[in-house]
Order: C-alpha cells, then sequence, then structure tokens
C-alpha cells in the first residue's frame, strides 16, 4: 500500500487519497472519458435547441437532418464514454481491493496474537468487508457521478451564456434555492455520520459476540439476558437514527422538491414566458431556458447523493488505512544467532492495553530439557506469560531471551522453529487432516503424520471419518473440542521442536486420553524444553519446576514436594482444594 511521504513541516495526505494512490492514474482517466462523455450528453438538448431555430428561420430539411445526425452521434458518443469510463473505474476497483484485502492480511499477519483478543470482532468485519464495499462504491461511481454532475452543469450554463447571458442567472434561481435547503439539511453531517458508523459498528459487534458465545449461553439457560444486549445495541442504534431522520424530513422534502427536474421546467418555463412578454429574449432562447433547466437541478441532486458516498468513503478509508497501520511486532533487520535454547525471563512486565499491568517482575529461567508448570487462580497472568514466549505479546518492560538472543532480535521463522504452542483455543484450518497436522512441516509423508496422530490418541478417530487422512475439515466434518485439541498437539509432535509451551493443551481431553497424552508427551519431552500452563494439578506434580503466579507475580516456585511442604503458601491451599474436588 502507499505511504504518506515523509518531511519536515509535510502533512500526511488524507487517508482517502493514500488508498486510492495506486490507481489515481485509472481514476483521472476515468474522469476524462465521464467528462467528454457528460458534455457529448448536452448535445442532443442543444439540438432540440437548435432545430427550433432552424424551423423557424425556415432553413431547409437538409441543416434540420445535419443538427439531428450530430445529437445521434453525440448521444453514440456518451454511451461509449459511459462505457468506457466503467471498465476503467471497475478494473481500478479491482486492483483497489486486491491490494486492501492483501495488505490488510499481511499486516493482521505481523500483528501480536494478543490484539485479536482485545480487538472488537464487529469491528474487523465491518473493516475487512463493509469498509471495502464502501470504496468500492466510491472508486466504481462516486468519482465519475460527480465529474458528470459538474461538468453537465457548466457546459449546459456555457450554452446558455453563448446564446443570451441574461438566461444564466435565471437558470440558476431553482438551484441556488436548493442549495439554501440542503445546506440547512447539511449541518453536523458529517458528526452525525460518524456516530451512525461507531453505533453501527456496536450493534455489529454484539452480534457477532452473541453468535460465538450462543453455545455457552444456552447450557446456562442465559438466552435472554445475552440477547437482550444485542437487543439494547439495535434499539439505540434505531433510535439515534430515527431522531436523526426525523430531524431531517422535512428539509429533505424541500430540497427534492425544489431540486426535482419536474420543478425546474416548470418554474423557468414560467420565467421564460416573462422574458419573452418583456421582449428580454427570443422564444426560442425560452426553449433553450427549459430544456437545459433539468441539466442544473438534476445533476445537482447527483450531487448530494455522491457527496454522501464520499463522506462514507472517507471513513471508511480512515478505519482501512487504522487497519493497514496495526502496530506489529518488531523483526530484526539483521537476525541473531542462538546459542542454545535455555530461556530467560528478566523483570518481564506485560499489558494488553498500556494501562494495566498483567505481569510484574518475573523472572524466571527454563533450562533446556526441564518442564516448568505455571499454575495459580484464574486471572494470575499464567496464560499471558505463556504467550510471552513465542511472541504472541511482546513485554512492556523487561525481556525474554532464547539462546542469549533477545527475543525480537530472532527471526520470526527462526523462532517458531525452535518453539511450538498448543493452547487451549483451538484453530483448525478449512483443509484435509493431514494437511492441518502437517501445517508446520511442508513435504511431511504419511507415516510422519501417522505417527504423531497415533501419539496424540487421535489416529484411530481419523481413520472414522469419510475419508480418513484425506478428508476436509469445515466441509460437513467437525471435530470436537478435545479432537481438535489433539489435532493441534499431533501438529506440535511433527513439527518437532526443542521448545513446547502447553495451555490448557489437555483441557478438553478425558481422563483416559488425558493420561495416555501426558504419557506421550513424557516420552516425547525427555530431551525438550517445556512450559506447561495447568489447572489441574494433577497434571503437572512431576514438573521439574512449579512457579505459582498471584496477581501477575511469582508468588512461589519450587517441586511439588517443597511447595506442598509450605502449608502456608498458595500451592497447599490449591493442591488441597483440588483434593476435595476429587473426593466429591
Amino acid at each position: 500500500m502507499a505511504r504518506p511521504h515523509s518531511g519536515v513541516g509535510r502533512p500526511s495526505p488524507p487517508p482517502i487519497f493514500r488508498l486510492i494512490a495506486p490507481i489515481k492514474s485509472t481514476i483521472v482517466a476515468a474522469c476524462v472519458v465521464q467528462a467528454v462523455g457528460s458534455l457529448a450528453g448536452i448535445v442532443p438538448f442543444i439540438g432540440v435547441v437548435e432545430i427550433a431555430r432552424a424551423l423557424l428561420a425556415g432553413d431547409d430539411a437538409s441543416g434540420v437532418v445535419r443538427i439531428a445526425w450530430i445529437a445521434a452521434g453525440a448521444l453514440a458518443l456518451r454511451v461509449f464514454c459511459f462505457v468506457l469510463s466503467g471498465m476503467l473505474t471497475h478494473m481500478a476497483d479491482n486492483d483497489l481491493q486486491l491490494r486492501i484485502r492483501r495488505g490488510v492480511a499481511a499486516r493482521l499477519s505481523r500483528v501480536p496474537l494478543c490484539w485479536f483478543t482485545v480487538s472488537n470482532g464487529g469491528a474487523l468485519k465491518k473493516g475487512m468487508q463493509d469498509d471495502v464495499t464502501t470504496m468500492h462504491t466510491l472508486v466504481a461511481h462516486t468519482f465519475t457521478s460527480l465529474t458528470a454532475a459538474l461538468i453537465t452543469p457548466l457546459g449546459a450554463l456555457a450554452y446558455l451564456a453563448s446564446i443570451n447571458p441574461v438566461l444564466v442567472p435565471v437558470a440558476l434561481i431553482p438551484l441556488v434555492i436548493g442549495m439554501v435547503f440542503y445546506m440547512a439539511q447539511m449541518r453536523n453531517f458529517g458528526e452525525k455520520m460518524v456516530t451512525y458508523q461507531e453505533s453501527l459498528a456496536a450493534v455489529n459487534g454484539a452480534a457477532v459476540e452473541y453468535v460465538h458465545g450462543i453455545g455457552v449461553i444456552k447450557t446456562f439457560s442465559g438466552t435472554d439476558r445475552a440477547f437482550s444486549r444485542f437487543v439494547c445495541r439495535t434499539g439505540e442504534f434505531i433510535d439515534f437514527f430515527w431522531n436523526w431522520a426525523k430531524g431531517l424530513l422535512n428539509l429533505a422534502v424541500l430540497t427534492d422538491l425544489v431540486l426535482s427536474p419536474l420543478t425546474g421546467v416548470v418554474v423557468t418555463a414560467g420565467l421564460g414566458l416573462w422574458l419573452v412578454a418583456d421582449d428580454v429574449v427570443m422564444p426560442v432562447d425560452a426553449l433553450a431556458l427549459v430544456v437545459l433547466a433539468p441539466a442544473l437541478t438534476g445533476t445537482f441532486l447527483a450531487f448530494s447523493f455522491e457527496q454522501d458516498a464520499m463522506m462514507q468513503g472517507g471513513q471508511a478509508a480512515r478505519r482501512l488505512v487504522a487497519l493497514l497501520d496495526t502496530p506489529v511486532l518488531s523483526t530484526p533487520a539483521v537476525p541473531r544467532k542462538l546459542r542454545g535454547h535455555r530461556v530467560v525471563f528478566q523483570g518481564v512486565h506485560a499489558t494488553y492495553d498500556g494501562k494495566r499491568e498483567v505481569l510484574s517482575e518475573i523472572d524466571l529461567v527454563l533450562e533446556p530439557g526441564s518442564t516448568t508448570a505455571l499454575v495459580g487462580p484464574s486471572g494470575s497472568g499464567k496464560s499471558t506469560m505463556a504467550q510471552l514466549l513465542p511472541r504472541f505479546l511482546d513485554p512492556s518492560a523487561g525481556q525474554v531471551t532464547l539462546g542469549g538472543v533477545p527475543l525480537p532480535e530472532i527471526a520470526p521463522e527462526e523462532l517458531y522453529r525452535h518453539i511450538g504452542f498448543v493452547f487451549q483455543d483451538v484453530q483448525l484450518l478449512r483443509a484435509s487432516v493431514r494437511d492441518n497436522i502437517a501445517l508446520g512441516v511442508s513435504g511431511s509423508d504419511r507415516r510422519d503424520v501417522e505417527r504423531v496422530a497415533r501419539a496424540a490418541r487421535i489416529h484411530e478417530r481419523i481413520l472414522s471419518l469419510p475419508d480418513g487422512y484425506d478428508t476436509m475439515l469445515g466441509a460437513g466434518t467437525t471435530l470436537s473440542s478435545g479432537e481438535s485439541q489433539r489435532i493441534t498437539i499431533a501438529r506440535a509432535l511433527l513439527a518437532d521442536p526443542p521448545i513446547l509451551v502447553l495451555d490448557e493443551a489437555m483441557a478438553f481431553a478425558d481422563p483416559e486420553t488425558g493420561t495416555a497424552l501426558r504419557e506421550a508427551l513424557a516420552t516425547w519431552s525427555s530431551r525438550r524444553t517445556l512450559l506447561i500452563v495447568a489447572h489441574n494439578l494433577a497434571t503437572v506434580v512431576h514438573a521439574d519446576q512449579i512457579c505459582v503466579l498471584e496477581e501477575g507475580r511469582i508468588a512461589q516456585r519450587g517441586n511439588h514436594a517443597e511447595l506442598v511442604a509450605d502449608r502456608d503458601g498458595l500451592y497447599a491451599a490449591l493442591w488441597a482444594a483440588a483434593i476435595r474436588e476429587d473426593v466429591k
């Protein structure tokens, strides 16, 4: 995508001009073609006046026929220019949409994954879909329509001035009156439109959240309460829109009435007859006034409609540019080489919004080949700490190093060759089971894929699918949450990284499968580093070190026996609670 030019004292161009910069020449060409077509479109109306003039003057039939042929040729030229300008703008629009979607996709592929957690799903959907559609209207139609709305009345006024300058102010009377009403109608329109877009984004966000959570909502009988939030957002939007529209209704009716072509004809006909009666103009000049009056008022109505499209396009461009400028994780210009796989957290602080700290003063070492477990109450910062290692989030202070190198100084592809991760929130691609497992290792053969699927205890389930490992997921075939999670575990095993982050990776597994998975991971991880986030303490009793997090800080650390022996510590209380739960 085009970038604003840098320079001292030089302001950045408006977002809309930044977006359309790559297709500017095509749009200009389309507008020039449209201008020619608009001028050609006036010629048939002028032809009517000139034919009347010729007949009144007693010219022979050949002159009248010649004027008629010129009018017909101009009409054909207008159609040709309309088609050509439309082709140019739609080609430019296709190019722009491709650039925007590729640019947004490329940008979002480099943002911290926590951005997707804190961002509003409805706003993102509006940017990727609705705003791009708005830009289509702007590029494919608005610029050429504005050109026609400008050139057509100018051409008509130029002709009227050439035959009698008195006709120009008379022709402008309906237009001026209509513009007064229109300006009153458009007062504070920009501010209202911003509120309109924000309200619509809130409705979209509430709808997305409701649909995504419908399963949980129905399970816990919260349908009415959750649905009421969506209804509330919708009601607020309707109330705002109705109050806004109601205030504009009278002015809008007056504006449309005054600027309608029929009103223009009636008013100019009356004024023309008055001028003829006073011998100010000739009757044929009055005919020109009546014939061309709709070209003035009608095109201004088109201009007012396209101005709305321009305003919405400008706002859409602003949101799209904001998406394209979303802060991304830094990448090193000259990546550094790793010296081993020792992981060190040094004075780490972390925040999602720049205001409230989620982690504070985290110091921790993961020795190669060791298993470290993160436990603690919900909201204590366990998952945030796990997300720091694969750089789903960068520390706000302090640093995390791998092999003696800070993570931002490691090339992303190199980092993900050394660190794998399996999180509780599983995402599978709309692809075959085999491709989902082999996502991180291109060229994997069937035996390797099946080997890790067996280790992840998902092989038998895959064989039961319609096409086995070639079954397309998402095309009528779905897996349970536990089965999907085992697919991601198999994916991590196949990638075979020296460091693996597991954030509640077995949360959806039944006890028997969970035990089998832990045994498989224990065999696989004998010479690898594991960082495990766990709520079930029984799954991490054999970890080399257990860190107990409380309110974003490491409250305790040690192995299971040491932490249980500290009866006043948080871990002992959590362990006792877990035992009581098992007894129940």
